[in-house]
């Protein structure tokens, strides 16, 4: 029951975790979904414009249709009304000539009769009129000279509207030359538009193209981005959950060490283990469970590198983390077992070339084997660590681990995941940004052709503006040449009065000329008074005939002007208005418009299409988290009622079981209180207690008060005595047999501290020989001509004794024991002449140099990694200073031994590899690496100043 307490409270921490996390995914949808509805709002905005701008066009092209179509069946009619009118026309202008000719006829006839008329009475008046005959020549001269000077006026006339009527012919033939060139011009722009509407037709072709490859793309931009978001958010997930299975330090800590490259700008950090190494999923756990906590150790090129981040993980309290230097890894030789059941785990790890030191130090020494026999075997008598693909591990020291791992929790499984993702969202926003381009290529071509065929549309409007400039040009031009010709029939007309006139004048002129000169008579002749009496009823009938034929004319006159204005003014205007309307009413370009507005709608439709689809795939979203969510709240509240139920059963059960102790406790008591009792009776037979084990209380109450008042009796004897006996004898027994271990556990231990005593002296003398040894070889090559020792201080029985250094063995008195040491003295000699000197006779100086000489002894015997030395040179003299420099020297490039030391003398500067420089400033202390030049002059610059 509390394993399943603990499993439902970790499963309680999980669907907590996960609720968060769908809480913060329902919150991004969200504001995804806000925006996907604005956008949708606005689309379903735009789409509904359209709509009706759509259907305004429609409405518009069909009332453009059903006027052109009025427009055409009135034009027919018209057309037909004109063709009669003009028929008509053409049949009453043949008779209208022909009675104005009759007219002119009659009216001529008439004028030339009462002209003769007029000639006779005044040639039958002129003896009365006149005296004589050169009075009346005199008066005939007058007269024709006033009518040559009306002939010269009428003759003036005649040629200046000679003149007029040949401009207005002039005049007829240049509109007629426009109206030529007009229509010429006409059927060039009526090309050009047919060009133009050619153009807009295949415009619309490639648009609808462009508008079918814009949906694909968008329908591929939508599952690219779903694609994506889903496998963000399994990238997001992984991430969490990898930071869950790191420790906080070590969390916190790389978080630091990202950070601090990036600020600072630190190259050559190559990043954690585990994101360096991958493998195939089977051997994930055996590869942690190896690594442990090493996974997250930070590969690096150099240990500067990772000196510089450690400083500022330091200063910033950043979390912890562990380097490997790639330049202080050294390659392990392994040797790995052959055979099929065991594999190095590192052949199974794929990483690059340049991190192979770093994962030969985690990974190198440790083997995959078959099963645990395997792995036991394999670690025996290979000495290697071994591990199985459970995760079951065997130290090559002879430790075993293993158990159940949680592989949910799997932290290459995590980076894994987020590797795969990651690539497969790179490559997945390749694609989208592929499609992206692909579609901003498409919208710049749908621009371009938008462009392309607002520029058609623009030249077509312009042609068309022109073709109906061209077209009202015309008409100008035929209502111009209509208007000339009526004023040239107009000044024919009256070209013929005048020519009339003129013939009238000159006759006159003529019959005043021929009078001239004749005899002066009082009365007519024969012949002239026959002709004056048939002239008068001439004239009278010929006034009739012209009165009826006048009549006649004036009505035929009437009808002709009738149709004629009807013509002009009524039934012309009203056709060329009607093909105005037409030509204005272009059906194919609102048609293209339409077609153009729907093709916006369907993009606007599908565009509210896409969006609703994006609304509603986020909507889907939102409620499958809040569905996930209530289902994960349910089972929350299921789970703590069940935890609640387990706690109440548990403190049932504690209860119960503080209840059952109790009464152990009491059972217990009773249980001693009756073994007391029990050993208070004494020794009891072998059979008491299956002889009495099936009687009651009460039957045993009987007897025992029966045997109790029978021992009143023996009441002076000790009861307990044969009790004692045994119990007495069985304790010498075993104290016996206790002496007798311990006895040979003495001689055991006594035979161990012997033999320890004789390893431990032997390790004194033969560590002690190699000191000396090497003492005396380094004080000669420090102190030049002198020479000095090492003695080991003895004491037996009290006494004190000098050994000396060239007794190789350790001495023993007759029962075996072994001399103790007291001590080490020191002997040396610093000019190689007298006797030699103990530390207490020596200088401070000497007292260094044969410290000195000791350490390097000690050195020589057991090197140690590094030595740190603090201003050892102070007070040695100017040849020790040098001699000591040259044994640092000698003993650093001898082996791998480092020497870390600080001085204010040149002599270990000179020799150093490397010199830093400690600077005090403002309570801050600063090092720096100087060069060996600048370290000379500051120690001379120093030694001046002192």
């Amino acid at each position: 029951m509390y394993e399943s307490v603990l499993e439902a409270h970790e499963k309680s921490k999980e669907l907590e975790k996960l609720s968060k996390d769908l809480t913060k995914e329902i919150q991004i949808l969200s504001k995804e979904k806000e925006a996907v509805e604005k956008q949708r709002t606005e689309a379903i905005r735009k789409r509904a414009k359209l709509d009706l701008d759509y259907k305004d066009l429609q409405e518009k092209m069909s009332t453009n249709i059903k006027a052109k179509d009025d427009a055409q069946k009135q034009l027919m009619i018209l057309e037909r009304e004109v063709q009669e009118t003009k028929n008509a026309l053409n049949d009453i202008k043949p008779l209208h000539e022909k009675q104005v000719k009759e007219e002119e006829d009659i009216t001529r006839g008439i004028m030339d009769r009462e002209k003769r008329l007029s000639i006779l009475y005044q040639k039958q008046g002129r003896a009365t009129q006149f005296a004589s005959k050169a009075a009346r020549d005199k008066w005939l001269q007058k007269e024709i000279d006033e009518y040559e000077r009306v002939l010269s006026s009428t003759l003036m006339q005649e040629k200046k509207l000679q003149d007029e009527i040949d401009q207005l012919k002039k005049d007829m033939r240049d509109q007629d030359d426009i109206i030529k060139v007009r229509k010429v011009e006409v059927d060039k722009k009526e090309t050009f538009i047919s060009g133009y509407r050619n153009a807009y037709n295949q415009y619309k072709v490639d648009r609808d193209k462009l508008h079918d490859e814009r949906k694909s793309l968008w329908t591929q931009e939508t599952e690219l981005t779903t694609e994506i978001e889903r496998l963000k958010a399994e990238v997001v997930k992984a991430e969490k959950s990898l930071d869950h299975a790191t420790p906080g330090d070590i969390r916190r800590g790389l978080n630091s060490v990202r950070r601090i490259c990036r600020e600072y700008e630190i190259s050559g950090v190559f990043g954690p283990i585990f994101e360096l190494l991958e493998c195939e999923d089977k051997f994930f756990t055996a590869v942690e469970v190896t690594a442990g906590n090493s996974l997250f150790h930070v590969v690096v090129d150099n240990d500067e590198t990772s000196t510089k981040i450690i400083r500022h993980l330091n200063a910033q309290k950043g979390g912890r983390v562990t380097f490997i230097p790639l330049n202080r890894v050294k390659k392990p030789h392994v040797n790995y077992p052959q055979g099929s059941d065991v594999i190095p785990l590192l052949k199974k790890l794929r990483f690059s070339d340049s991190y192979c030191r770093a994962f030969e130090q985690v990974f190198a020494r440790t083997v995959i084997c078959r099963n645990l026999d395997v792995a036991t075997r394999v670690a025996r008598t290979d000495g290697l660590d071994c591990i199985t693909l459970e995760g079951d591990q065997v130290s090559k020291k002879g430790g075993m681990t293993g158990g159940f791992y949680d592989h949910r929790r799997s932290k290459l499984r995590f980076m894994s995941t987020i590797k795969q993702n990651t690539v497969s969202i790179n490559l997945k926003e390749r694609e989208l940004e592929e499609v992206r381009y692909k579609l901003q290529d498409i919208d710049q071509k749908i621009n371009e052709l938008v462009a392309e065929q607002q520029k058609n549309d623009a030249g077509l409007g312009h042609d068309k503006s022109e073709l109906e400039q061209l077209k009202q040009d015309i008409l100008n031009a035929e209502r111009q040449k209509q208007s000339i010709l009526k004023a040239l029939q107009k000044k024919e007309k009256l070209l013929g009065n005048i020519l009339n006139q003129i013939d009238q004048l000159r006759a006159s002129i003529a019959m005043k000329q021929d009078e001239m000169g004749t005899e002066l008579v009082d009365h007519l002749t024969p012949e002239e008074r026959d002709s004056l009496s048939r002239l008068n009823p001439e004239i009278t009938t010929l006034k009739e005939q012209l009165i009826a034929c006048r009549a006649n004319r004036i009505e035929t006159e009437t009808r002709k002007e009738e149709l004629e204005m009807n013509l002009s003014t009524n039934l012309e205007r009203r056709k060329q208005e009607l093909m105005a309307m037409n030509s204005s009413v272009d059906v194919d370009m609102l048609q293209a418009e339409v077609e153009s507005k729907y093709q916006e709608l369907k993009d606007a439709d599908a565009l509210v299409d896409h969006v609703t689809k994006e609304l509603t795939r986020v909507s889907r979203n939102i409620d499958e988290r809040n569905k996930r969510l209530k289902q994960i709240k349910q089972e929350k509240d299921n789970l703590k009622a069940l935890e609640d139920k387990y706690q109440n059963t548990l403190q049932d059960e504690a209860r119960e079981l503080e209840q059952m102790l109790s009464k152990r406790n009491i059972y217990l008591a009773k249980q001693e209180e009756y073994s007391k009792k029990i050993r208070e009776l004494g020794p009891l037979s072998s059979d008491a207690f299956e002889t009495y084990k099936r009687r009651n209380v009460k039957e045993l109450y009987k007897m025992l008060h029966k045997c109790n008042e029978q021992l009143q009796q023996f009441s002076h004897v000790n009861k307990k005595a044969l009790d004692q006996y045994v119990n007495f004898t069985e304790q010498r027994e075993e104290l016996q047999r206790r002496q007798a271990e311990l006895d040979a556990g003495d001689e055991k231990i006594k035979e161990l501290i012997s033999v320890l005593d004789m390893r431990k002296d032997e390790s004194i003398e033969r560590t002690f020989k190699g000191v000396a040894k090497h003492f005396r070889e380094v004080f000669s090559q420090l102190v030049q001509g002198g020479h000095g020792f090492l003695v080991m201080m003895k004491k037996k029985d009290g006494e004190e004794d000098d050994n000396d250094p060239d007794d190789d063995e350790p001495r023993a008195d007759a029962e075996g024991r072994v001399e103790k040491y007291i001590g080490v003295k020191v002997k040396v000699s610093f000019t190689g002449q007298g006797e030699t000197q103990s530390m207490k006779q020596l200088s401070g100086g000497q007292k260094t140099v044969v410290a000195l000489a000791l350490i390097f002894a000690i050195q020589r015997c057991d090197p140690a990694p590094f030595y740190l030395f603090d201003e050892i040179d102070a007070a040695l003299d100017p040849q020790y200073r040098t001699a000591v420099g040259n044994m640092v020297r000698d003993l650093a490039d001898r082996g791998s031994t480092q020497f870390i030391t600080t001085t204010f003398r040149p002599e270990l500067v000179k020799v150093a590899d490397k010199i830093y420089s400690v600077s005090h400033k403002n309570r801050v202390s600063k090092v720096t690496v100087v060069s060996r030049e600048g370290a000379l002059d500051f120690i001379e610059q120093d030694q001046s100043h002192n």
